[in-house]
Parts: structure tokens; sequence; C-alpha cells
């Protein structure tokens, strides 16, 4: 069998694709947490994980975007725009930001869609005031402190709806105030300030790209901007970001637990979680791979592309993974930044200690329910290896991967794709 499609075989529109994928499933993240939260320190501690989670991950990955970008050393309304644009956070269309620019201290901006409050409005107005209110405030201040610690937030409207099928969701301006004290950075992002995945360089992109598109976001904000707009140099360093973007949302979200449940459930509630978005994300790019062509009839090796684009086993220099095999498909982990991760307990680390099977299996599961992945001896000097393998009866959805599939975001799909004006609006 052939060894699985990475990122390096995929062409200039393929990885724009990708890149929005890569989004959302950080955005699954949270999904795939929140509910552990609940169930191990009930409804009243979703807010604080949840708060602590936001605000110890987005100013690190904004820093990152904003340096790969080359947008860095501008610090006004556009700036802390830009790095919005390309946060898990706020993954396009799925959280459909609309952006304005007044001048350089004044915007706003407004939420044509957004699957987060969808997601949550079935469970009642409280958890709706928990996310809009609780929970925004204080991780859109840290998100945008990494681009202007002077920039505030001040919401025109937000859920709870009134009436109930208020359009757009919520308004927001935004206000750069030179005399004000600037924000702190917030304390659970300190707390990830020395984690491995920091160590992670920020690709130094070339001038141009003679394949065409972007390689830089200085210059004025374009809110209809779209990932197809950028070169594939410049796309597949920021599909590796989005995959680092959702490692660091893991690593504060476990810190967050650690604060408050003993290592034990901390490593049970991260590896619930890694199954779960393991399953959804996998299943997702199934469906992409078929639409993109790239979808091989062979179960196999359709597992091995999965298994090789799935972004929990991504950038490889955080994950040292590889995906091979003759006349079966194997997974290999070796030692590497992510299983040497000591601020936070993070997925690399679970799959290297044998607590994240589940998760391999549930990746190979969403291809065809027919196959899982089994635990073999690791060659020399590697940490953990899989071997796929097809049963004779299919089996059921894991139950971690069934509760992340309660979010929209597990059947949502694109519509604002491909190049501008070849696609629908």
């Amino acid at each position: 069998m052939a060894t699985g499609r990475g990122l390096d075989r995929l062409e200039r529109l393929q990885l724009a694709g990708l890149g929005r994928e890569y989004l959302l499933a950080g955005h699954l993240v949270d999904r795939a947490g929140m509910p552990e939260v609940v169930a191990r320190l009930g409804a009243e501690a979703l807010a604080p994980v949840a708060i602590e989670e936001w605000s110890g991950a987005s100013p690190h990955y904004t820093r990152r975007i904003r340096r790969l970008l080359a947008f860095d050393g501008e610090h006004d309304v556009a700036a802390i725009f830009k790095g919005m644009q390309f946060d898990v956070g706020a993954p396009h269309e799925f959280l459909d930001f609309r952006y304005r620019v007044d001048d350089e201290h004044h915007g706003g901006f407004h939420l044509a869609h957004c699957g987060a409050l969808v997601d949550v409005e079935p469970m009642g107005e409280g958890f709706v005031h928990a996310m809009c209110h609780d929970i925004e405030d204080p991780t859109f201040e840290a998100t945008v402190c990494a681009s202007n610690p002077q920039a505030r937030m001040t919401p025109v409207h937000r859920p709870p709806r009134v009436p109930a099928d208020r359009s757009p969701h919520c308004e927001w301006l935004v206000e750069i105030d030179p005399t004000v004290a600037a924000a702190p950075e917030p304390a659970p992002a300190g707390r990830l300030g020395s984690c491995r995945a920091l160590d992670l360089a920020v690709p130094l992109l070339p001038l141009s790209d003679p394949g065409g598109g972007r390689t830089d976001y200085r210059g004025p904000l374009d809110p209809e901007l779209r990932l197809e707009d950028f070169s594939e140099v410049a796309l597949r360093a920021l599909c590796r970001e989005f995959a680092i973007q959702a490692h660091l949302l893991v690593l504060a979200y476990s810190s967050a637990l650690h604060e408050r449940l003993d290592p034990g459930e901390v490593a049970d509630a991260v590896a619930a979680q890694l199954t779960g978005v393991a399953g959804v994300v996998a299943a997702r790019l199934v469906r992409w791979l078929r639409a993109e062509g790239l979808a091989s009839d062979d179960p196999g090796q359709l597992a091995a592309d999965v298994l090789e684009l799935h972004p929990a086993l991504q950038p490889r220099d955080y994950v040292d993974v590889w995906v091979d095999g003759d006349g079966e498909t194997v997974v290999v982990l070796g030692d590497c930044p992510g299983t040497e991760e000591v601020v936070a307990l993070g997925w690399p680390a679970l799959l290297g200690d044998g607590r994240g099977d589940d998760a391999i299996a549930a990746i190979v599961h969403a291809v065809d329910p027919h196959l899982t992945a089994v635990p073999v001896e690791a060659p020399f000097g590697r940490r953990r290896a899989w071997r796929v393998e097809r049963l004779a009866e299919p089996q059921p959805t894991r139950p971690e991967v069934t509760v992340c599939e309660f979010s929209t975001g597990a059947a949502f799909e694109f519509v604002r794709t491909g190049p501008r004006g070849d696609a629908t609006a």
C-alpha cells in the first residue's frame, strides 16, 4: 500500500479547502471538550474553563499568524480583524464574521451566522448567556490584546436573541483608545508560555510565489478574504499554523482542568476530547477528499490518506508520525516535542502513552466502520505503533464521537469556496 497523501502532495486550491477544514477542526476541540467539563465539574464550571482555554491559547496563536503573514507591525483596528480571520475560534462561514473598518481606531463586526450559538441555543438561555457574555467578554479581550492591548470591544447587541430568529446574531464595536492602560496578558496565556508548541518556528514566507496568490497580508483589510487568495507556500504554512492552534487550545484546556481535577481525570477528559475530534474530523476529511476527487476506492488507502492529513497528527515537527505499509497500513509515532510537553497534557502525549488508541481507531472507523486500529510493537526507537485491520462486522461509532457530532460543525458545508467570482456567494 502506498504512503498516505500528505500536505506536500496537494495543490494550491486543495490546500485552501483543507485549510477551512483545519479551522473548523480546531473549533471542534472546544465542542468535544466542554461536555467532559460539565460531566465532571458541573455546568457552573463550563464558563471558567472555557475562559482559561481560549484566553490561554489565542494570544499566542494570534501573534504567530501576525508574524507569518507579515502584519505584526500593524496595530490598528484592521490588524485586529486580520488576526481574527485566521482564528480557529472563528472558522470561516461557520462563524460568519462581517468586518467594517471606520478609521484606524474604530470599526466593528457582526455575525451573519454563528454556528457556536446554533449549537448552544437548544441547551437553554443559561448556556447562551454563559457563552455570549461570561465567556466572550474576557476571551475577546485576550485575543485582541495580541494585536493591540489598548483595544476594547463593546457589544451593540448579542444573544440570547430577541426575537428568537434575530439576525445578525450579534454585533460589536471595536475601539482603540491610546489613553487607556494596556490590558495585561491573561494569566492562562502565561502558563502556556514555555510549551514546546511555541518553540516551533514560524515559517518565513517568500516575497512572491510563481504559482500566484498572496504570500503576506500587509496593507488593507479584505472583508471578503478567502484562503484561495493565498499562495501555495502560504497555504501550507497556514494549515500548519491552524493545526498548532488546535494543539495550543488543547494544552490550555488541559491546563485549566489540572487546576480542578486529579491527573487521572484530566487524562480521561482529554482522551475523550481527542477521540471525539478524531472521528468527526476524519469523517469530514473523507467527504472533502471525495468532493475533490482525491478519495481512493480502496478503504485501506483512503484510511492512510486521512491519517496522513488529520490535523490531530499535524504538523510533523510537533507530532512525529509516519503512515506507511507494505500490504497493510501502519501508523508509527516517535518521540517529538508533542510527546514531551511539560506545561500540560496534550494529544501527542496521550498517543505516546497508549491513552489515545481509541482516537486512531476512530479515525479509520470514519473511513469504513469495518476498519479499526490495533496497537502493535513499535519499531526500534519509536514510541508507539498501530496497524489498521479490517473486521468481519462493522463496529458502532464510539460514544465520544457521537457527543462531538452534536455540534452542527460536524455536518457543516462550506459555500464560499474557490477563487472569488467562481463560487456561489
